[in-house]
Parts: structure tokens; sequence; C-alpha cells
């Protein structure tokens, strides 16, 4: 769903139009291959993503901001709240892109606009992943080192992670904003395709910072997988790293109180590992399928002509490349829509504040207030029974 920038570029070579690699006569002798069932899924696929993508992730904004108000949640909330604005970048972004495959891939607007859509799929795509992987870290700390993560300034780390990550994407987004987006193919104005016709060295240019790209996703997909199975580890193990967290007083760093805390029931430890479910497979289904292909795609589509990156395919092998990676793209467009199913389970405060909105809602009362002043009781009661364990219900 959310071609990156990058693969954008590349995208137009290959996704315009059809199911087999044809010599597509453009202006300068290009070799255009197309997979022309984009045309009729991607505005179908788009459409729906657009109206529950942007109904859901504004419903979200709506939740953290009571629950900011609530003194609930922390610097999980920072996350995603973060995540939830580049959905909405992403989603700002879909209907010119409904517009360009209704048009059979051509671009009908201005050139700084096929720019800034595609900054804003490169932008949202890596924000997602790496506020994810910021999540699942969260997640891991809280749980494995409890006391440390209640008693250091998570607010403070959370906006910088956020800046960092900003910064990071904005910066690798700068020359799909600066540099024209438009490619002329014939009588047909590309955005972000049409990569084949230039020469070799600039082919290895877009290709190496492709592979970039793509070593930059594993290993932050690595970092969700490994972090996650510690959690998992943790929460079922006898003698994990919970020993801060096992049966007996600890004193609190906090006050002269002391807490016992005894071993996580059940239900806790499933809708921990439903939490674990959820990342890890919001990264199987919508990116790892995208960085799979996408190196070989990348390849088959600039047409180098010899040296590195020369590869020496079929017109077959190439067509069902264009053919996943299209299908690819369209997965990476679910990650919009599946963020706000993570936050329900990363959290049970984000989770029991929607529920008891929807209740009073389907009763016709007025919620939004007196949820609100619920949580934030009791996250004080909370608080005031554990001093210095990091609220369970924060962390499940």
């Amino acid at each position: 769903m959310r071609a990156t920038m990058t693969e954008t570029q590349l995208s137009v070579t290959e996704s315009s139009a059809g199911v087999t690699a044809v010599p597509f006569p453009a202006g300068n002798d290009s070799n255009f291959l197309d997979s022309p069932f984009r045309y009729q899924l991607f505005p179908t696929a788009y459409g729906i993503i657009f109206i529950v993508g942007l109904f859901a992730n504004i419903y979200v904004l709506f939740v953290l901001r009571c629950l900011r108000e609530a003194k609930a949640m922390g610097e999980i909330r920072i996350y995603m709240t973060n995540l939830t604005i580049a959905d909405l970048l992403f989603v700002c972004a879909l209907p010119f892109w409904i517009s360009y495959y209704d048009h059979q891939g051509t671009w009908i607007y201005k050139d700084f606009l096929c720019r800034l859509t595609g900054s804003l799929f490169f932008i949202n795509t890596y924000c997602s992943i790496l506020f994810l992987g910021a999540i699942s870290v969260n997640r891991y700390w809280a749980i494995t080192r409890p006391l440390d993560a209640a008693s250091s300034d998570h607010r403070r780390r959370g906006i910088a992670v956020c800046v960092v990550i900003w910064l990071m994407t904005i910066s690798m987004a700068i020359p799909f904003l600066t540099s024209p987006g438009t490619n002329q193919d014939g009588n047909v104005t590309r955005c972000f395709e049409g990569y084949q016709n230039g020469d070799d060295s600039s082919k290895r240019v877009v290709a190496a910072m492709h592979f970039a790209i793509i070593a930059m996703f594993f290993v932050v997909f690595m970092l969700v997988v490994v972090c996650n199975l510690l959690i998992a580890r943790a929460l079922f193990s006898q003698s994990a790293p919970l020993s801060e967290f096992k049966s007996g007083t600890i004193l609190s760093r906090k006050s002269n109180v002391t807490i016992s805390s005894s071993r996580r029931p059940t239900g806790v430890k499933r809708r921990a590992v439903q939490m674990l479910m959820a990342v890890v497979g919001v990264f199987v289904l919508c990116f790892l399928p995208h960085h799979i292909v996408q190196g070989f795609w990348t390849l088959a589509v600039l047409q180098i002509q010899k040296g590195w990156g020369h590869v020496d395919w079929n017109g077959e092998t190439v067509q069902a490349l264009n053919d996943a990676h299209q299908v690819t793209l369209l997965l990476m467009g679910l990650n919009c829509i599946l963020d706000p199913v993570v936050y329900c389970f990363a959290t049970r405060k984000f989770r029991r504040f929607i529920m008891a909105h929807l209740k009073r809602l389907v009763k016709g009362e007025s919620c939004s207030h007196t949820v609100t002043s619920q949580i934030s009781l009791d996250s004080r009661h909370q608080s005031q029974r554990f001093p210095d364990e990091p609220n369970q219900e924060e962390l499940h």
C-alpha cells in the first residue's frame, strides 16, 4: 500500500498495464512493463482503504487525545499518535493515486503533486515500520525491566525517538520531493514510473538506494521479531527477566511502600501474546512480502544492460515479478487500517476506552468526558496501589 518512493519510482515502469511483458514504444524507446489488472483493482481497493482508514485514524486521534487528558498511558501513546498521523498522511494522498490508476496510469495533476503524494507514500511506509518497531521495543522494556521503565523520563524519550524517526524518513524522502516526479512515456504522463530509460550509472544509484532501504527494513523486522520473542519468553518463563517482578517484596524507588508482585495471570499473558501477534502480523502481512519482492523487481524493471545489477530473466519471470509487486503495494496499503487493531492489543486502556465509548454511544449518552474521567480515576487508583509497578493495564 505504501509504495516507497523509491519503489513508486520504479513502479511506474512496470505497473502501468499488462499481464505480459510487452515492449511499449514510448517517447524514447522504452520497454514499458505493465500489469493491467491494477487499473481495475487499485481504485476500488484504495477507495475502501481511504474511507475506512480516514474514519478509523481520526477516531484513534480522538481516543488518544482523551487518554492524554486522563493522563493515561505514556510513551506508547506518543508513538501511537505519531503513527496515526503518518497513516493519515498516506490516506490523504490516496485520492490522487485512485485517480492515477482510474486514468490507466496517466498523471493528470501538476508535477509538484506527483512529488508530494509520492513522498507521502514513502514517509508513511517507513514511519509506520519504525514506529511499530519503537512500540515493540517499548513493550519489551516495560515487561522485562519494569522498574527501570517506570522510573525513567518516558515522555522525553518518546518525543526524542519520534523526532529522530520523522527526521530520518523525511530526509530520505527529500530527493523524491525535490527531483521531477513525472515522466513522459509517449503521450502518457507517468508519476514515478518509467525510470528504465536512464543510463546504467543512474540506474545503479536507484538500485543501491532500494537495496539500502530493503536492508533497513530487515534490520527493523528482525528487531521486532526478537523483541516480541523475548517478551513471550519473559511472560511464560519461570525464571525469565521478570525476576525483578517475582513473588516477594520490592522496595519502591519512589516511596517507602513495599509491594508484592505475583506471577501474571493467564488472561494478562494471553492479551500480551495477542499484542505480539498483532504487531508481527502487520509486518508479515503488510511489509514483508513487498520487501522480499522489491529487490528482484527493482533489477527487473531498471533493465541495467551490463555489469552490476544486470539480470537476464525471461519475459515470464519479469512479468510475474511485476504482478507480484503490484499485489504487495496493495498489501502495504492495508497497514493504515490495521494499525488501530494493533493499538487495541497494545494497551488495555485504549481497548477499555473504545468499549466504554461505544457502549455509551449505543445508549445515546454523552460519553467522552465520563469515560475519560473514569480512566483517569482508574489510573490514579492503580498508581496508588502499586507506586513502582508499571501499570499492567497499560502494558497489556
